[in-house]
């Protein structure tokens, strides 16, 4: 997760503006420890999985026969995403949380049967926004990418416009906050749309346990290496002695908030130490660390949650099963 001293520097057709300075890997971990692994009820962020190794081992789920998501939101995109985004008919395309660009393509191509040509993508990742821009630049001559480092909890206000605008948020992101969090969000988010545009939304739905739980406890372990990779990220940015191998990676749903929860749980008492901040750790036998939700959707309660941030689902694309959808919603009293 710590960015390069220096990023490559960006295309002709690029521009990058920094709208948060990140914090540092080392104070922000510090900060979340504090205030998450000193308290009876033990917690961390998941922003913290992805350091080269988290990030590596992420693209590895993404292709696991029992992580259906990923595949399922781009196989609507490729089915759907056209119309989708004529539907707007936007001049740029913005992305929130964007990271490497990976699904983007085929709404660039869309974007483009459209007539637009600017792409906005907003990441935290200054070193991902530099080497999407590059790629994306070399491989369509016609785009332009005005790349944001923003924090997307505070930031999206200041991002300029280019036109009518398509904002998208994919990837179930938006799973990650709690009811009360999206509810700030999706309001923030209604604060960027003008006559005209557009919100389109990847979001996973509610489903059987039977396919839900094993898309995050995978039979070949990876999903556990990765969730316990955040103790080996404390213990090289905080110099602790955690010892990894101690806890075990846990699977369970939610019923109350209807996600999947993801904790880490010690197999036996512990007693570390993080010398780079003088904090001592302890876990008792059985006890665990929540390191992220995965909420799940109904459409009926998401098309609500939209409505209360002011927007109107127009238009919803699912797969054929029903397991994951996109949906495009405009602002309410303009829909």
């Amino acid at each position: 997760m710590t960015e390069a001293m220096t990023a490559p520097p960006l295309p002709d057709r690029a521009t990058l503006t920094r709208l948060t300075e990140p914090q540092p890997l080392r104070d922000a971990l510090a900060d979340a420890v504090q205030r998450g692994l000193t308290g009876p009820d033990k917690w961390l962020e998941p922003i913290f999985f992805y350091d080269a190794r988290g990030s590596e081992l992420f693209d590895r789920i993404t292709e696991l026969d029992e992580y259906y998501l990923t595949r399922t939101e781009a196989s609507i995109l490729a089915r759907h995403g056209d119309a989708l985004v004529a539907a707007v008919g936007p001049d740029e395309l913005v992305e929130i949380g964007s990271g490497s660009s990976s699904k983007t393509p085929v709404l660039l191509d869309a974007l483009r049967a459209s007539g637009g040509t600017c792409y906005v993508p907003l990441d935290i990742s200054e070193s991902a926004l530099v080497e999407a821009a590059e790629r994306l630049t070399t491989e369509r001559d016609w785009l332009t990418v005005e790349a944001y480092v923003a924090d997307f909890h505070r930031d999206l206000a200041a991002v300029p416009r280019n036109g009518r605008r398509v904002v998208a948020f994919l990837g179930s992101t938006l799973g990650n906050l709690v009811p009360h969090e999206r509810k700030g969000l999706l309001a923030d988010i209604r604060t960027m749309l003008a006559p005209g545009d557009g919100f389109l939304l990847g979001v996973d739905l509610v489903k059987g346990e039977d396919v839900l739980l094993p898309a995050y406890d995978d039979a070949q372990g990876v999903t556990a290496e990765f969730n316990r990779n955040v103790l080996h990220v404390i213990n090289r940015e905080l110099d602790g002695d955690l010892p990894v191998d101690a806890f075990e990676h846990r699977v369970g749903w939610n019923h109350d908030l209807e996600c999947v929860d993801l904790e880490l749980v010690a197999t036996r008492d512990i007693a570390a130490r993080l010398r780079a901040i003088d904090l001592d750790l302890s876990f008792e036998s059985g006890e665990s660390i929540l390191t992220e939700h995965s909420c799940k959707f109904r459409l009926p309660d998401l098309t609500q949650e939209l409505a209360q941030a002011g927007l109107c689902a127009a238009q919803i694309a699912t797969d054929p099963e029903e397991r994951f959808a996109v949906v495009l919603a405009l602002p309410a009293d303009l829909a």
